[in-house]
């Protein structure tokens, strides 16, 4: 079983559900705040470079779901600086497994299972991403808090 960190939006109910699966799984998990961490160009996309920069972003991000970010037109760059000023646009989980120096983004099942294995359940979601069971976006605000602390 694989050791990960994990880094995650507190309060996040589809976090919450990840972190059971990879649980179940046998998995240990070191929790982080991903709003929190102070992340730099050279970490960040440690995760994220080997995906196309569309995939890089939390599709339930209140600035993409408003039209005011829009994932699809921008550079490397550009959208580099943007995850970087709000981590609340990055999608996530991140995960980072040490023991290889390996890393994923975001919770496709299929392609967490593929990576480091999820125990068998009756009729798996093809994703894990999103904030409930009909995976509808997270709110923008984590429970009983808010982004001033992000």
């Amino acid at each position: 079983m694989a050791h990960l960190i994990f880094y995650e939006k507190p309060g996040c109910g589809g976090n919450a559900r990840q972190r059971a699966a990879l649980q179940a799984a046998g998995h240990t998990l070191e929790r982080r705040d991903l709003l929190a961490e102070p992340w730099t160009r050279d970490a960040l996309l440690a995760f994220l470079a080997p995906l196309p920069v569309a995939d890089w972003f939390n599709r339930a991000a209140p600035r993409i779901k408003s039209g005011e970010v829009v994932p699809g037109t921008l550079s490397a760059e550009r959208a580099l600086a943007l995850l970087l000023a709000d981590p609340l646009l990055i999608r996530r989980p991140l995960m980072y497994q040490p023991a290889d120096d390996s890393r994923h983004v975001g919770f496709d099942t299929a392609a967490v299972a593929a990576w480091i294995g999820l125990a068998e359940r009756p009729a798996p979601a093809a994703s894990l991403e999103g904030c409930s069971a009909t995976r509808t976006p997270c709110s923008t605000t984590p429970k009983g808090g808010s982004h001033a602390a992000v």
